[in-house]
């Protein structure tokens, strides 16, 4: 039974994004190749080879973090905040998958650095969490003492501790996002859940525009913020878990 309702939901999920982003993506590449056929009819001198390799050349340097600016080529995505922030991504299983490592001794370190970083993060949220978790029981039993409040008391704590990590996990964030990366509250907010959920898609990540010049301290306080984060949201997601059992 349980199996029957978790493909079902997966189909059910399946076929939303399918009728929502299926003409988007038709409509899409209709586009791009519009402004291909358009290039080389107003551009007689390109050839279509030519300008293919280009184009592949222009993808696979924007997967390595590199950007034309002018006449110039815009670099910092393995400088250390970068790769900092890339170690972080590794390890806590975000994996955005916008870079990755380009050499075979990069790759190589990448494997053995998650190899063992993996485990040491989930030890290391298990015990931030285990914290969270120990302050709010502990704010619980001193209201029941106080107040001689009893289910009361948990109830309000664990209301107060949510709608705490809501606001400085899920629905401040954005505001920075949209300062500092120039997106809208909705983009800030989805990279916000993507993020804290592991899930990582990739198409938004922070740090990353080359028109924009972002302070040191940026990415170090992003990376803190997903770290704290997870912990919190995998109670959240813990306590959903015992719900549904």
């Amino acid at each position: 039974v349980l199996l029957v309702a978790y493909l079902g939901y997966v189909g059910l999920g399946a076929g939303v994004l399918q009728a929502l982003e299926r003409p988007a993506e038709v409509q899409a590449a209709q586009h791009l190749l519009r402004q291909h056929w358009e290039l080389l009819a107003n551009h007689t001198c390109l050839q279509g080879p030519a300008l293919q390799r280009l184009i592949e050349g222009i993808i696979q340097a924007y997967k390595s973090g590199i950007t034309l600016q002018a006449n110039a080529t815009s670099l910092g995505r393995w400088d250390f905040s970068g790769s900092f922030f890339f170690s972080i991504s590794a390890i806590t299983t975000i994996g955005y998958g916008n870079l990755s490592p380009s050499t075979v001794a990069g790759r190589i370190f990448c494997i053995l650095f998650a190899l063992f970083g993996i485990p040491l993060n989930l030890v290391l949220l298990n015990e931030i969490g285990q914290l969270m978790l120990l302050g709010v029981q502990h704010c619980a039993h001193r209201l029941e003492e106080v107040f001689h409040w009893q289910k009361k008391a948990s109830l309000l704590i664990k209301t107060c501790a949510l709608v705490t990590g809501l606001l400085l996990f899920l629905l401040l964030p954005p505001l920075l996002f949209s300062d500092k990366e120039g997106w809208s509250y909705e983009e800030g907010f989805y990279y916000s859940f993507v993020t804290l959920s592991t899930i990582g898609f990739g198409d938004y990540v922070i740090g990353m525009n080359p028109d924009r010049t972002y302070p040191g301290w940026y990415k170090n306080v992003i990376s803190l913020w997903i770290l704290f984060g997870m912990a919190w949201l995998a109670l959240v997601i813990k306590f959903c878990i015992n719900f549904l059992e």
